[in-house]
């Protein structure tokens, strides 16, 4: 029977042809579009999953407040809090701590290596984490000063085919450090990828006299706590206050400052705070686009429901015959359902062909890399699987169910088979359908808007034709480092194409590593410390990127060495409580102890990008700033002038890679995981009308098939074209109306809830959702006129013999 139910299945798809490929498409696009969504969204969601203990992990977050205000929220803490509260709280079994380290140079021999992600580590790095080893001893790996695990490709690039343990290797032609081991490269699902880890031993030597281990004002040390098995994670949290109280003392005050636990599987998608090891993904990205998966993937399986219920009608006469000779109605159904998997097995292996030449093409919109590879991935087949299983059921199941309900002697009869609940059931699929395609349009054109408007915003500040080079490495510490930072950059502003140089610790674009707490007027109570992200400049900062100063004056040598003056933007000189810019200048600040006075304010302008709010800033004078160039170029000009200032910098900096950027596309990548996540939106969008509507032209055309005699006798009539195809689009045009009823207040109200993560955002207009709709009023428009068009100009005389 199987066989023979095979065989008639295949009948009735051939034998339709143009229902069955629009299934079949539809189907498989639906599959295709899910696949590699989902392929992303598990690979995104795997992030720090292989740790053996990652449920056990936790990441020591650290927030502080201002007047119980949230003012920063830190993912590198204090440095005292890993080994403290592992002495006191026997709920940790271990914990590991983890330092970012400067961009640096590594020598061995003749070779050099440029390396931009080092890090400290302490000695349980290894056996907290599951990062698999290739040679040295966990236990002993990171735990000397002067000494260097490196990851294997690290290994590669300096020492070849050598064994590097024992081996000594140079950091900036200085300093030396013993090789202990190798590991292998960081797997791409982890939030840290270094590329050198130096023990923590050797930054508490370096640090001396003092003591890391008690301090509990220094931010900026990664904590990871291993907790013993069974560990409630939230009672330990909440023990995190009194021990901070009591361990710290006046250090610390517990008002201002508090430690959470962070899972270890969470930080990858939500965490997005102050000195992360890297920049991280975005959790809600993940969810919205495993949303559209099933938004497209169930708009499939409605084509299918659809189109198998309309044409309900002409196979009534063969359910009536069937069961007429004794065919069982758990037999009709097991036949359909047999129809509906075999259908669905060649969409699998039609979408399954689309998702390997889509790959690269998807691969170069997310930024995540999809190749052959994933046919190894045991997590895709089992989603193929499920995916052909739940549509062969879901989208089989009830056209099963009414094909196989038909009365034999009713339809032999040859009285015509006809469902109000059927026609309401197809009615409300294609709402749902159209209700799905206005929401992604309308979601697609809020995603475009913000990010065209975060691009076009003014910043407050001028980054055009600047070019930006990288600070050097070698020669800090250098007695003559910093006077061959100032003949650089006075060598650079004799050239007639430059138009200015500007040295600071912070670009634009770039968050700057420095907080500042405690700040406060002199004489204030240390209870209104306030704090500050701190920019150290040299004199033509805010000439150089024309800054506005709204109160005082810029930083001058006119005014003797201006060592101790200060410039803060609007929001920071609010901090310290002045509503008049104004009457802040002349004032004196306690910076850590320290007197420094108020000389300018500038108007607020965006560091980064607009999905930041306006951070209180602080911009302190230091003319002999040890950090990036900022070289305003003419346009005209750049290529000789480039080469004019590499050959400067060879002169000044031998042996340091001069390598420079422009800043216009830096500050531009703050946006790129958005352009992308729109890219990506954007396509399954229109993936998702797409499929809509070759629903909509198979459901359209046998609509119009059924309705061929009523065409023709209104034709006979006198009813003209045009009459026609109205009377035919009215229907599915109301649909598109009750669509955009149901769709557009959720619409709304997701754009509103996903515009919040914005503190510069667009705003919402009543045209975001007035063009969704007229655009798919306007596609089942072209979708219906093409058959209804053909309908109205057939010969009635033709239409009416046909019996």
């Amino acid at each position: 029977m199987l066989k023979n139910y095979i065989r008639i299945a295949w009948r009735n798809l051939s034998r339709n042809k143009v229902f069955s490929t629009i299934n079949i498409a539809g189907l498989a696009i639906g599959i295709a579009a899910a696949l590699l969504i989902l392929q992303y969204v598990s690979f995104e969601l795997s992030y720090d999953r292989f740790h053996q203990n990652a449920d056990r992990i936790f990441r020591i977050k650290q927030d502080r407040y201002n007047d119980g205000k949230l003012s920063t929220e830190w993912a590198a803490g204090n440095y005292a809090v890993g080994n403290s509260f592992k002495d006191h709280l026997p709920e940790i079994a271990d914990y590991v701590k983890v330092i970012g380290f400067r961009p640096l140079l590594l020598g061995y021999g003749d070779k050099s290596l440029k390396i931009s992600r080092a890090f400290y580590a302490s000695e349980a790095f290894f056996r907290v984490f599951s990062y698999p080893l290739l040679s040295g001893d966990v236990s002993t790996i990171l735990k000397e000063p002067g000494t260097v695990a490196l990851s294997a490709s690290t290994a590669r690039s300096l020492f070849g085919n050598e064994d590097p343990v024992g081996k000594t290797i140079t950091q900036d032609n200085k300093h030396a450090f013993k090789v202990t081991g190798v590991y292998n490269d960081m797997q791409a699902n982890t939030h840290l990828h270094p590329e050198i880890l130096f023990s923590y031993a050797t930054f508490q030597q370096a640090v001396k006299p003092d003591d890391p281990e008690t301090a509990w004002s220094w931010d900026g040390c990664l904590t990871y706590l291993l907790l013993q098995p069974g560990v409630n994670p939230h009672a330990l949290e909440a023990k995190f206050p009194a021990l901070v109280k009591r361990l710290a003392g006046e250090s610390q005050d517990g008002s201002q400052v508090a430690f959470t636990l962070q899972p270890l599987k969470d930080i990858h998608l939500y965490s997005h705070f102050m000195l992360e090891a890297e920049a991280n993904g975005d959790g809600q990205t993940v969810y919205l686009l495993i949303g559209i998966a099933v938004f497209i993937i169930v708009i499939a399986w409605i084509n299918y429901i659809n189109l198998a219920t309309a044409r309900s009608v002409n196979r009534a006469v063969e359910v009536g015959v069937r069961k007429a000779v004794g065919s069982l109605r758990s037999q009709l159904i097991f036949q359909f359902m047999t129809e509906s998997v075999l259908l669905n097995g060649m969409a699998v292996g039609a979408a399954l062909l689309l998702v390997l030449i889509s790959a690269p093409l998807f691969s170069s919109l997310s930024g995540q890399q999809l190749s052959f590879a994933l046919l190894r991935s045991a997590t895709f087949w089992v989603v193929l699987g499920i995916l052909f299983l739940a549509g062969s059921f879901l989208s089989g199941l009830y056209p099963a169910f009414v094909l196989s309900g038909f009365k034999p002697v009713v339809v032999l009869k040859g009285k015509a088979i006809s469902s109000r609940q059927g026609g309401t059931l197809r009615k409300s699929l294609v709402v749902v359908q159209f209700a799905a395609s206005i929401f992604l349009l309308a979601g697609m054109l809020t995603v475009f808007r913000q990010i065209s408007y975060m691009r076009s915003q003014s910043l407050g500040i001028n980054i055009t034709q600047t070019l930006v080079i990288n600070p050097p490495i070698t020669g800090r510490g250098d007695s003559t480092f910093v006077k061959r930072m100032a003949a650089f950059k006075e060598h650079l502003v004799q050239e007639s194409a430059i138009r200015g140089v500007s040295v600071s610790s912070v670009i634009p674009g770039d968050r700057s590593p420095m907080n500042a707490g405690g700040i406060r007027l002199w004489g204030a109570d240390p209870k209104n410390g306030r704090q500050y992200r701190v920019l150290d400049v040299d004199y033509d900062f805010v000439k150089t990127y024309e800054l506005k100063l709204i109160a005082g004056r810029n930083f001058s040598k006119d005014f003797g060495a201006d060592g101790n003056a200060v410039i803060f933007n609007k929001t920071g000189i609010k901090e310290l409580g002045f509503a008049n810019p104004q009457d802040a200048i002349g004032k004196e600040i306690d910076f850590w102890g320290r007197k420094l006075r108020i000389e300018g304010v500038v108007e607020d302008y965006h560091q980064q990008s607009l999905k930041e709010a306006f951070e209180p800033l602080l911009l302190r004078l230091d003319a002999g700033a040890m950090g990036y160039f900022s070289v305003k170029m003419s346009p005209s000009e750049a290529r000789q002038t480039i080469s004019v200032i590499q050959r400067n910098w060879e002169t000044f900096f031998p042996g340091n890679p001069f390598e420079y950027f422009f800043l216009d596309e830096h500050f531009d990548e703050q946006y790129r995981a958005d352009q992308r996540f729109g890219s990506v939106f954007g396509l399954f969008t229109t993936l998702a009308v797409l499929v809509a509507c070759l629903g909509l032209f198979g459901l359209a055309s046998f609509t119009i098939l059924q309705r061929t005699k009523e065409i023709s006798i209104r034709k006979i009539l006198g009813a003209s074209v045009t009459g026609i195809v109205v009377l035919l689009y009215k229907e599915f045009a109301m649909l598109v109306l009750l669509a955009f009823v149901v769709a557009a207040p959720l619409a709304w109200y997701s754009a509103a809830q996903w515009l919040q993560g914005y503190a510069f955002h667009t705003v919402i207009t009543w045209w975001q959702f007035a063009l969704p709709f007229v655009l798919v009023l306007l596609i089942a428009f072209i979708t219906v006129s093409f058959q209804s068009i053909k309908a109205a100009l057939m010969n009635p005389v033709t239409s009416l013999r046909s019996e």
